[in-house]
Formats: C-alpha cells, sequence, structure tokens
C-alpha cells in the first residue's frame, strides 16, 4: 500500500509573496486512496488493521495470469530474456509483466502477455482479464477496478523448434 503525503506551509499576510508556499497537487490515481479501514468481510472482534503490499497483490496477478490456457508468456522482450536467465538459477519472478496499483480498497493491475499462436487474442486476453479480477477479490479482498491487458507478442510453435536446433548444433 502506497501513502501519499503532502508538506502544507501555513501562510500569514506578513509572509514574503516569495516564501509562501503552496499545496501540490494531488497525483491522480486509478484506485480509491481514502483512509476507510480494510475488512475482509467477516465480523472482526480484535482492533487491528491488516495492509497487503502491492508485490503481494502483483504476484498473485501473475500467478493467476500464467495459469490461463493460451498465455505463453508474462512480460516484453527484456523482461523475458532477464527471466529466462532468472529461471535458470531457479529464482522465477512471478511479477514479471505485471504492475499493479493498490489503495485502501480498489486495485488496479496492467498486465503485459504473450500468446500462444493460434489462440484467439480477444479470448485469452478476456480469460487473463477475469482470472486476475477474480484472484485478487478472492485472495486479497479488494475491489479490481481495471485490469489493462497488453499483449506485445505472439508464440509460434516454430520459435521453439528453432531453438531446440540451436542447442543441438553448439
Amino acid at each position: 500500500m502506497a501513502t501519499e503525503e503532502t508538506n502544507t506551509t501555513v501562510v500569514t499576510d506578513k509572509a514574503p509573496a516569495a516564501r509562501r508556499a503552496t499545496t501540490p497537487a494531488p497525483v491522480s490515481s486509478r484506485v480509491d486512496r481514502t483512509s476507510a479501514p480494510f475488512e475482509s468481510g467477516a465480523a472482526n472482534e480484535s482492533a487491528g488493521r491488516t495492509t497487503v503490499a502491492e508485490g503481494v497483490v502483483a504476484k498473485i496477478a501473475g500467478i493467476a495470469a500464467r495459469e490461463v490456457p493460451g498465455v505463453y508468456a508474462l512480460g516484453g522482450g527484456g523482461a523475458r530474456a532477464l527471466g529466462a536467465i532468472r529461471d535458470a538459477v531457479n529464482a522465477t519472478d512471478l511479477t514479471q509483466g505485471v504492475k499493479v496499483e493498490v489503495g485502501e480498497t480498489q486495485a488496479a493491475a496492467d498486465i503485459t502477455i504473450v500468446v500462444d499462436y493460434p489462440a484467439p487474442i480477444q479470448d485469452v486476453a478476456g480469460n487473463v482479464r477475469t482470472a486476475v479480477t477474480n484472484a485478487i477479490s478472492l485472495m486479497v479482498g479488494l475491489e479490481v477496478v481495471e485490469v489493462n491487458i497488453e499483449v506485445n507478442d505472439v508464440h509460434l510453435p516454430s520459435d521453439d523448434a528453432d531453438d531446440d536446433e540451436e542447442s543441438r548444433v553448439s
């Protein structure tokens, strides 16, 4: 959960104009950042507050997106190359290709995917959107206000065959 902090200065009529400070305009956000406490729906008898980090929500979204049939990978070309290195050393980044914004009661996600050919791109994107929304809502209890899907590549089965031939030649 990110918090916004603004600095304000009390201005009196006696302060010179050069020293008068103005409050910066708040940064626009896709999610509700009100200070309402997060509640899981069940009646809580003990006092306290639960805070869920953006990294947790991003990991949940990444796992949900990867489970959708037709999704070959998440992230752009550079991220996938770095991800291949991480996979080789058994340190997979489940948040690769996922950006989230988490407020007090809402969340928004941006997911970059590579779709397997010949899967219908719109169907895969819709299924990813549904899976991510359901996972965040069920596991974290936040209202998902939007899930933007960017399809930046299509994986062809022949790409795997080319990789196999290169590894045999080496």
